[in-house]
């Protein structure tokens, strides 16, 4: 009785001792309360997440416009516009991911205005954008003013006008650019350019350049004048400029896209198009002897990762677009100009003798992902002077700074082997000049450059887009049995799979204002 008395009360006097220290003990010792938190951490965290969309953009957008192409049946989405078993897995992916890097930008703008860092909320409103039109340009009519608020209660957002989400964007983009201070506390955590406040808001100006001239076609009063200001802001001045981020495989941050590509059958089976391929050669182009290799002979060498390939620009050969190894009509050795090989459908060493990516440029997994680049930046430009818009400059000096500032920025993959000198690439953007004999030709010739320019630089998702707001290169599209875009190229990515159940009325609303949820609805800007 003593003993089952004494153990009574040491337990009722550890349990008062536990009540009255309860909030102490049963506090998760780990958790960072919002005022405890560095909001910068998220800056670096959107920054990544929206650069590394590698998986995504190699299987849809690196293909559709006919950057790469490919036999292999687990790229049919892009190169065949056909759904393989991925379709739906990819089709959410962009809307995840890209909603995640959203809502890290959200929350740091949150916690950042708490605690008066007004760059790093002002970074945090460029972020949001950025990403943001990431979005609305793959989907078109998605949620904006009501989206990342699901901690205020907003679990089933308005699905906003693709109009009012870029009209938002381009006023937020102007206030947050002009609230930019280098005498406040800057970022400490920035993977851009490591805090730089004039580096940012030359940033924040480029990026109003680019959402502007989305506007071309849908609003042309409401591009000019954000491109106008944009330009007398102060856009990007040299390739030092430019925004991309590097992968670190050491930490788990691998370099999405070069992972991707070395997995065996992406190695050997994904290769540049021939649209690509005879753009280039046709142009005499210094890229040439950069961006492609023909494997060494024989199935084993294709499928090593350590043997390099010939990059002599004379043996470069571009794969078409909408071929497999089936042993049908659409077999690759039915292609015109099939290099050579017999056993229709199983001839992996001839598929080999198509110009595949440089190994020691574009499969690195600590390589970078560009984001937005002077090139970019300086094409536009042009544009924007052939249309008699206040830009500054000439588009020929424009169209020049741009297509040099392409060439050097290879060199961000791998110094040793991509580097085209500044001499070269200024004497080859000289004697290739802006046709200025007419608008229609200076637009072509500007759109084809860019086109080129994103898609050697692996940013697929932006060479997609501008391909189809300007409508050049002009490009035939495959049309493969089953396709699921009626013989087209796709003009959007339909909506995440679960939107209908998730948020009805939101989803509903908007896809009555497109028509249809499927690859071929024209987006507002998207205009013919």
């Amino acid at each position: 009785m003593k003993k089952s008395f004494l153990h009574i009360g040491l337990v009722a006097a550890l349990l008062t001792g536990c009540t009255d220290k309860f909030d102490e003990i049963n506090s998760d010792p780990v958790r960072v309360t919002a005022d405890l938190y560095d909001p910068n951490y998220l800056l670096s965290k959107a920054q990544f997440q929206y650069a590394n969309t590698g998986y995504s953009q190699l299987l849809f957008q690196s293909m559709w416009p006919q950057i790469l192409s490919s036999t292999f049946n687990y790229y049919s989405n892009g190169d065949k516009y056909v759904g393989s078993s991925n379709l739906i897995s990819y089709q959410n992916r962009i809307w995840e991911e890209d909603y995640q890097a959203a809502s890290f930008a959200y929350e740091m703008g949150n916690l950042a205005q708490s605690k008066g860092l007004t760059n790093l909320y002002s970074m945090s409103v460029i972020m949001k954008v950025l990403i943001m039109q990431h979005i609305t340009d793959c989907y078109g009519d998605v949620p904006y003013s009501e989206a990342l608020k699901a901690k205020e209660g907003m679990t089933q957002p308005t699905y906003d006008t693709q109009e009012s989400i870029y009209k938002s964007m381009l006023s937020e983009l102007e206030t947050a650019i002009n609230a930019l201070d280098a005498s406040q506390p800057t970022a400490t955590a920035d993977l851009f350019y490591k805090g730089d406040i004039a580096q940012w808001r030359k940033f924040g100006y480029s990026l109003m350049l680019r959402t502007a001239m989305r506007l071309t076609k849908a609003d042309p009063a409401t591009a000019q004048s954000y491109a106008e200001k944009a330009a007398a802001g102060g856009t990007f001045t040299s390739i030092a400029d430019n925004a991309f981020v590097r992968a670190d495989n050491t930490s788990g941050n691998a370099n999405n896209t070069s992972n991707a590509l070395l997995v065996t059958d992406d190695f050997r089976e994904v290769k540049w198009s021939n649209t690509l391929i005879n753009y280039l050669r046709v142009n005499n182009d210094p890229r040439l002897t950069i961006i492609g290799e023909i494997p060494q002979d024989g199935l084993a060498a294709n499928n090593d990762a350590a043997l390099a390939g010939n990059r002599d620009s004379s043996v470069q050969l571009g794969m078409p677009n909408g071929y497999d190894l089936r042993g049908g009509a659409t077999d690759i050795s039915n292609a015109p100009g099939y290099p050579g090989g017999t056993g229709a459908g199983a001839d992996f060493a001839a598929i080999g003798k198509y110009s595949r990516p440089t190994t020691a440029v574009y499969r690195d997994v600590n390589g970078p992902n560009f984001v937005l680049t002077y090139a970019e930046t300086e094409l536009l430009l042009a544009e924007a002077a052939v249309r008699g818009w206040n830009v500054g400059g000439t588009a020929a000096g424009h169209y020049a700074n741009g297509v040099a500032a392409a060439l050097q920025s290879l060199a961000t993959f791998n110094a040793s082997v991509a580097t085209i000198s500044a001499s070269t690439a200024t004497l080859y953007a000289a004697t290739h000049p802006l046709n200025i004999t007419s608008t229609e030709a200076a637009l072509k010739q500007i759109n084809e450059q860019y086109w080129a320019t994103t898609g050697t630089l692996f940013n697929f998702i932006e060479t997609w887009t501008n391909w189809r707001r300007s409508g050049y290169p002009v490009l035939t599209p495959v049309n493969y049995t089953g396709n699921f875009s009626n013989g087209t190229i796709p003009r959007r990515i339909p909506y995440h799979s679960n939107e209908n159940a998730n948020n009805p009325a939101g989803y509903q609303d908007a896809v009555s204002r497109l028509g249809a949820d499927n690859f071929t609805s024209r987006m507002w800007w998207d205009q013919q």
